[in-house]
């Protein structure tokens, strides 16, 4: 049976929309909204796949800014992918080849890293190639695009996953922007885990007898160490605990951020409710399970050292990533017949603007060699692996990998353009990363090229039975099938309580006008005088 039709199809439809799906990429892009709060941007995936013949449910999970979009044509198999828009904290700028934040904002506020815009549009594309193709040709099947909010928290995913969004799914295609353009082997993405540690002094004037001190007021009283005091003991003895978690091998990482407790006018009573968020990224699900016993340990000691009470509310626990090599195999024929990104000059040129903004000799070329070029998966996987210890299957964290225990799940790697080093070592700002993700010109190429291999691939899992029959064999043999021995299943429970109240970054509109969570200032970026 050949498919040679469909395929030609889907691409044609692609690179007839393209037009189209770029700006809806730029228009994502500007929202610029980031975890948990992305309104625009789930409302403008909404309106499009509704407008495309999609069913959509949006606000899946009980999270406002997800979704799942749903086309069938009858009978077949189902297969899934996943858009992301969620932007990043403090990583403002504008499309210009110079530093710039956004105007009107704090410039603090949130912008595109990765950039997750072009992650989501390249998946949208992606699915609407493939239902072009099967709508003209008659193939049956099903397809899923999930809207997940949150990545940078790996927030959606295992919540989806929970409450059974991903069940009956027979495979998914997924994608990330990366400076090279190549297929996911053997060794995958690990566990991320992130919880909210809340200090609350509930009864503040417990803590001294007020009959000890003969004059009237509490002020004259020792005040209750409060929750302040705890969060800080909490931050303090989480680093020196940090050495005892887990041995300097392989590689993991534990990041903290505290979360504002809108208390700042209480004068000097005791600061009754902090918080802090964890976030541990590692490659096994025991090595997080350790990290975890030293946190709550160490909550609860400060708690009881400052008066207060401890509580954690979890934002996430993903699983690991598990291989698929027929989907790899498969994938990365498709990236072949698609080829490497190329850049047109206004992208070459931006580059070099940027190079001379910083002083440095614009290159030719101004881009790293491999965002121009296709990497073999078993090349990639041994530049992966030749840092990494051999019992270490896994690496760094990504949420994708909730959808490796519900079917067979390839992940590509597609072109996202870095500026090429002048030197060996040398580090370009953040900025600069940020302002080409936002210039059409530079990331439409790997954008489309994602978008057209993705297509293929989900036209091929929709019209070769004995493909989709491969990888599926496979997922069996490594996890043991949904519910067998082997299998782990979704680690938070089906009645999850999706955190999108706690207090995350996020645009608010006030009598001044729309701001970012910090209020905007009139000069720099509000802190005030150089100490």
């Amino acid at each position: 049976m050949t498919n040679i039709a469909q395929r030609d199809t889907a691409l044609a439809w692609i690179a007839a929309n393209e037009g189209r799906l770029s700006a809806f990429n730029a228009r994502i892009w500007a929202h610029a909204e980031p975890a948990w709060r992305e309104y625009r941007s789930a409302r403008d995936y909404v309106d499009l796949l509704q407008a495309e013949g999609f069913t959509v449910e949006a606000g899946s999970g009980g999270m406002p800014t997800a979704f799942v979009a749903h086309w069938s044509n009858g009978a077949g198999p189902t297969l899934a992918g996943f858009a992301e828009y969620d932007a990043v904290p403090g990583n403002s700028q504008q499309v210009v080849p110079y530093q710039a934040p956004r105007e009107g904002l704090h410039p603090y506020a949130a912008g595109h890293t990765d950039p997750h815009s072009v992650l989501g549009t390249a998946a949208l594309a992606a699915m609407l190639g493939a239902k072009a193709a099967m709508q003209a040709h008659g193939t049956p099947g099903t397809l899923k695009l999930f809207g997940e909010p949150a990545e940078k928290v790996c927030g959606s995913k295992p919540i989806h996953a929970a409450k059974g969004y991903y069940d009956g799914l027979d495979a998914a295609v997924v994608w990330h922007p990366w400076p090279s353009n190549t297929v996911t082997s053997d060794t995958h993405f690990g566990a991320y885990w992130s919880a909210v540690i809340s200090f609350e002094a509930t009864s503040p004037e417990t803590w001294i007898d007020p009959t000890l001190v003969p004059i009237e007021g509490a002020h004259a009283a020792a005040r209750c160490p409060g929750a302040l005091d705890a969060l800080c003991l909490m931050y303090t003895t989480t680093k020196y605990t940090k050495e005892a978690m887990f041995p300097h091998a392989g590689s993991w990482t534990l990041n903290e951020f505290v979360l504002g407790d809108g208390g700042a006018t209480s004068d000097n009573l005791a600061p009754r409710f902090a918080q802090i968020q964890y976030s541990w990224r590692s490659s096994s699900l025991g090595i997080q399970e350790q990290i975890w016993r030293v946190l709550a340990n160490n909550a609860r000691h400060v708690a009881a050292m400052t008066g207060c009470r401890a509580f954690v509310r979890w934002v996430t626990k993903t699983r690991v990533g598990v291989p698929n090599q027929a989907m790899t195999d498969l994938t990365w024929k498709n990236l072949q017949a698609v080829g490497a990104p190329r850049f047109p000059e206004e992208a070459l040129e931006f580059g070099r603007a940027m190079q001379r903004e910083l002083g440095l000799a614009p290159m030719a070329d101004p881009f790293i060699a491999s965002v121009s070029e296709l990497t073999p998966p078993e090349a990639f996987e041994a530049k992966l692996r030749a840092g990494l210890p051999s019992w270490q299957k896994h690496l760094s964290a990504d949420d994708y990998v909730e959808f490796c225990w519900h079917a067979p799940t390839v992940r590509l790697l597609a072109g996202r353009p870095r500026l090429r080093p002048p030197t060996p070592g040398f580090a370009y700002p953040n900025w600069t990363y940020n302002a080409l993700g936002g210039l059409p010109a530079a990331v439409d190429p790997g954008m489309f090229v994602a978008a057209k291999t993705m297509a293929l691939t989900l036209v091929d899992l929709a019209t070769l039975p004995e493909v989709l029959a491969a990888a599926q064999a496979e997922f069996r043999a490594r996890t043991g099938g949904i519910g067998g021995e082997g299998w782990v299943g979704p680690l938070l429970p089906a009645d999850f309580d999706p955190p999108v109240d706690l207090r995350w970054p996020e645009y608010v509109s006030t009598p001044r006008g729309e701001e970012w969570c910090i209020p905007t200032p009139h000069h720099g970026t509000g802190a005030g005088e150089a100490l």
